[in-house]
């Protein structure tokens, strides 16, 4: 398999996707624990995670710890790096690991594990599918370090905006686990959210459609008025 295939530019597309979509999903997971971490009390269904309130802070820091290797391991692939691949494993096996403790952990104080459940089984769907790529004839096309520039721009770029849109719309997903008394507590960081969507929008267009050429586009445009 050509690493200039089309077949192959799909594959890479789809990695750096749900790396991306897991990383996105990592941090946003990491973060929404914060509640029960910090307020378990607070919600009858949280009350019997008191007592180990601290092991929960601890996940909160964990898992959002790993959602930014995941981002870093998604800029080393789109750049091209040897080590791309091994940064990928490394952050989708620890998300994994932690992922099915605080599962474990979760089910066994209150009985319930969800919204956690969703982060770690797309961490798993992400890691069976860059284990799959190492196949050596698949392999041999995806290769990141062999990837055409221009193409890892565009699938930045998306992968950044798809980032964007998971931030606008997390609390939408999330609100059948995070609605006590008709408060969507998902929403509790609203404001935030749309910050950082806005970030990745800009970032994701900017890397799809260069700056010289909008400038290019409107000098164009300023000379035939």
């Amino acid at each position: 398999m050509s690493p200039t295939s089309i077949f192959s530019k799909i594959l890479r597309f789809i990695g750096i996707f749900f790396m991306s979509l897991t990383a996105g999903f990592t941090i946003l997971g990491g973060a929404g624990t914060s509640c029960a971490a910090l307020l378990p009390t607070k919600w009858d269904s949280m009350a019997p995670l008191a007592p180990f309130q601290w092991l929960y802070i601890l996940y909160v820091i964990v898992t959002v710890a790993i959602g930014v290797l995941g981002i870093r391991a998604v800029v080393k692939l789109v750049k091209g790096h040897k080590d791309g691949y091994k940064s990928v494993l490394i952050a989708l096996l620890a998300g994994t690991i932690i992922g099915f403790l605080h599962i474990y952990t979760s089910r066994m104080l209150r009985g319930s594990s969800m919204p956690v459940d969703a982060v770690v089984y797309t961490t798993v769907l992400t890691l069976v599918i860059f284990l799959l790529f190492r196949i050596p004839p698949i392999w041999k096309g995806v290769d990141y370090s062999k990837a055409p520039r221009k193409e890892k721009k565009n699938t930045a770029g998306v992968s950044s905006i798809v980032v964007g849109v998971l931030c606008l719309t997390i609390q939408i997903f999330m609100a059948p686990t995070h609605t006590w008394n008709g408060i969507n507590y998902a929403d509790a960081y609203q404001t935030s959210m749309i910050v950082a969507a806005l970030i990745c929008f800009v970032i994701g267009t900017a890397l799809i459609i260069p700056v010289k050429k909008v400038q290019v586009a409107l000098k164009e445009r300023i000379h035939s008025l």
